[in-house]
């Protein structure tokens, strides 16, 4: 069976992502006429004798619902090559496993907590060194290049405090040193941000996020249109064996069908969340409260030009800051967490629904204080992922825990 994205006609102009989102990598199954995707639950496959088979030999090697889920999302975000994983954070394993002792990288110094784990408490034991720069700088990044550097990776926006990183311009750094450059893609998904088109070498996602988009499966991939680094992380995935399930591929594919309908929702309630915020701050109404709102849809932010620029959306994540008063902010922050009744108190984001956490205590507790306090992750920090809900509800529910506080 193969899966192919539909190609361009003579006739017809290449199909747009809304179309692609549908149907890349999903014919209709040939033998019975499926328009789903069959689920492949199997762990191996016949052969007619020894070496003989149809291409599938052992599914952590090769399965079909895998496959089709990989040429989907290749297709979304423009590449020629697809792998998926069983996580995000064994796709990003996976890629430092390209690397050798001895290594370095460079990562920007807001990095979500899960990436900065592998970095430092995984990787490093095994010889492999990285330096964090401010992603808003790309000087910083070419700064911190060295004869051994061999990675530059990205998270744009960042996690959690959503900085803006120029990808055309690291990428331009990354082709003058010969490095690879890899962008992490979660935050706004394909719809929004295409990475590749930048000048980025590859692309991972955590599919647990936007791509599946309904908070019930956990996955990662990497997209990437250069022939050989695919060969050699297809090789990677195989002997390390962090392949996700025929069933997990199956479900990020369901949630892939909708994902540019949900995300145009996600920013349009980030949006008014985000404005809204911002004028309760300014208006004196929880002035009290609410120090400032990061987003990059707002003219506030720092990077709001470059954002309108690279992204075709601002997302749906926003950030923002809880003053100290008659309570210190962390237990300003503790007491709107407890008292929201639509959005839930709980790690993760990009799902349908409204999720609110405090990066100091869930999401970046393994990134050491003083390096959480430099970066500007502060106790009164709350990060929140604005789902689909009725906007009038959302707003509702934090003021009813804003007053509670």
């Amino acid at each position: 069976m193969s899966f192919q994205k539909p190609e361009a006609t003579p006739s017809s102009p290449s199909p747009r992502i809304e179309t692609l989102a549908i149907h890349a990598g999903q014919p209709p199954e040939p033998t019975t006429g499926a328009i789903s995707v069959p689920v492949f639950m199997t762990s191996t496959y016949v052969q007619t004798g020894p070496g003989e088979h149809r291409g599938y030999e052992y599914s952590r090697s090769q399965n079909p619902t895998r496959e089709a889920l990989e040429a989907n999302l290749a297709a979304l975000e423009g590449a020629r090559h697809g792998v998926a994983f069983a996580s995000g954070c064994a796709a990003a394993t996976t890629i430092l496993h390209m690397l050798a002792a001895g290594d370095h990288v460079i990562a920007g110094d807001d990095l979500y907590g899960g990436s900065f784990r592998i970095f430092e408490r995984v990787m490093k034991q095994f010889g492999l060194s990285t330096t964090y720069v401010d992603p808003t700088k790309p000087e910083a990044f070419a700064a911190a290049v060295r004869d051994n550097t061999r990675l530059i990776w990205l998270e744009t926006p960042t996690n959690p405090l959503l900085k803006i990183c120029d990808i055309a311009a690291v990428a331009e750094v990354a082709r003058r040193h010969n490095l690879i450059l890899c962008v992490d893609n979660t935050f706004l998904s394909p719809v929004l941000q295409r990475p590749l088109e930048l000048g980025a070498t590859m692309v991972v996602h955590s599919t647990t996020k936007y791509l599946g988009g309904h908070a019930d499966v956990i996955g990662g991939a990497v997209l990437l249109s250069d022939d050989k680094l695919a060969e050699k992380l297809r090789y990677l995935q195989n002997a390390i064996g962090a392949v996700p399930s025929p069933l997990d591929c199956f479900l990020v594919m369901r949630g892939t069908k909708t994902l540019p309908l949900r995300m145009q929702r996600h920013v349009e309630n980030a949006r008014a969340v985000a404005t809204w915020l911002e004028g309760l701050a300014q208006s004196g109404a929880y002035g009290h409260l609410i120090e400032r709102v990061v987003y990059p849809g707002l003219a506030s932010h720092p990077q709001h030009a470059l954002a309108e620029r690279q992204m075709k959306g601002p997302g749906g994540m926003i950030s923002f800051f809880v003053r100290d008063g008659e309570k210190p902010a962390l237990e300003r922050c503790r007491s709107i967490l407890r008292s929201v009744r639509i959005f839930a108190c709980a790690e993760s984001l990009g799902g349908v629904e409204s999720l609110i956490e405090h990066p100091a205590i869930m999401t970046h507790a393994s990134v050491p204080a003083e390096q959480r306090r430099q970066a500007g992750i502060g106790d009164g920090l709350i990060r929140i992922s604005v789902g689909i809900e009725h906007i009038d509800d959302l707003r509702a529910d934090l003021e009813q825990a804003f007053a509670s506080s």
